[in-house]
């Protein structure tokens, strides 16, 4: 039988140390962040070589560069050290005002793009010292049901890789809390002076060239589940992992897709897109904010999931930026 390891005698401080220095790359400079002396640092590495049975750091006339192991070892540790600031922070109360803490949040790049030039503004003024670490969300398997597809993000959830997630998911089961942000629906992005934009119907709309953003790089998107009702396929030439790839493809060829109204209002005049509304209507869907119960009731989560259903979305521009089209519905 293994012996197990004795934790009792192992200084998280270390770890803290050990963290500094892979970032620093020199000693000197990790024991300055720390308020150490070099020797006190050097001394906390010694251990550390005992203790992990590894040099750690081969000296160069620059500095210091981590062996193999503590490279291995260096996302487990900061993964360590930021679930136990984490439990430490959450224990303190909680103002904004003043809080140093750090919160993920998870999202497709299309509703980060959307929500987080609101949600900066309001950080900068009301929670200066809050810091966000964003991730981007898509459905990770092949299936032809939309709200299944997002499923796994709820686990994402449980195990606090996120703190919250933004994404079109409907019904969440009772552990989690669910707060609508804003509602988003899909339009046709093309860039500006496509043929399409003249002729939007359904028929001219199924004989181009179209992208779809997949994580999987399957092409079978919300538009052909609609269009196969109609006994109608279209080409999808391209599939891209993230919506502002596509936009950017979008506008510097002849392909077009179904992009998320919001977005896209928000980046064509830069991009140079146009707005056509689609040739067959496409669901409408809640955008959510989801945190599980558990995680709510930390006071800094549940601040951030009420100031992410208090930030105003704009999903709208002037007709005079977005050229928009109702097509026929032929």
């Amino acid at each position: 039988m293994l012996n197990e390891i004795d934790l009792s005698r192992t200084d998280l401080n270390l770890l803290v140390l050990l963290e500094a220095v892979l970032e620093e790359r020199h000693v000197g400079r990790a024991a300055e962040r720390m308020n150490l002396t070099p020797s006190a640092v050097s001394h906390g590495l010694g251990r550390l070589r005992r203790l992990l049975n590894d040099p750690l750091f081969l000296r160069t006339p620059k500095g210091v560069v981590p062996t193999e192991r503590a490279v291995e070892l260096a996302p487990a540790i900061a993964d360590i050290l930021a679930r136990a600031r984490r439990v430490v922070s959450a224990s303190a109360p909680f103002d904004p005002a003043t809080s140093k803490r750090c919160f993920t949040i998870g999202a497709p790049d299309a509703v980060s793009a959307v929500m987080l030039p609101p949600l900066l503004a309001t950080l900068k003024t009301a929670a200066p010292g809050i810091d966000l670490r964003v991730r981007q969300l898509l459905p990770p398997i092949k299936t032809r049901e939309f709200d299944r597809a997002w499923e796994p993000v709820l686990a994402e959830l449980e195990t606090r890789e996120i703190d919250i997630a933004i994404v079109p998911l409907r019904q969440v089961p009772a552990r989690f809390a669910a707060r609508t942000v804003y509602e988003e629906d899909f339009v046709i992005a093309a860039r500006v002076g496509h043929p399409y934009a003249k002729r939007p119907n359904l028929e001219h709309f199924c004989t181009l060239q179209q992208i779809v953003v997949s994580l999987t790089g399957d092409a079978h998107g919300l538009v052909d589940k609609v269009l196969a009702k109609r006994g109608l396929s279209r080409r999808v030439a391209l599939t891209v992992p993230n919506f502002m790839m596509a936009l950017a493809l979008i506008a510097e060829t002849d392909l077009i897709g179904a992009m998320p109204r919001s977005l896209l209002a928000m980046h064509a005049p830069r991009l140079g897109l146009t707005l056509i509304e689609p040739p067959v209507p496409l669901r409408r869907d809640p955008i959510r904010a989801i945190v599980t119960k558990a995680a709510i009731m930390d006071a800094g989560v549940a601040w951030l999931y009420r100031v992410l259903q208090d930030t105003p979305i704009g999903k709208t521009t002037s007709s005079a930026q977005v050229r928009q089209r109702r097509s026929s519905r032929s």
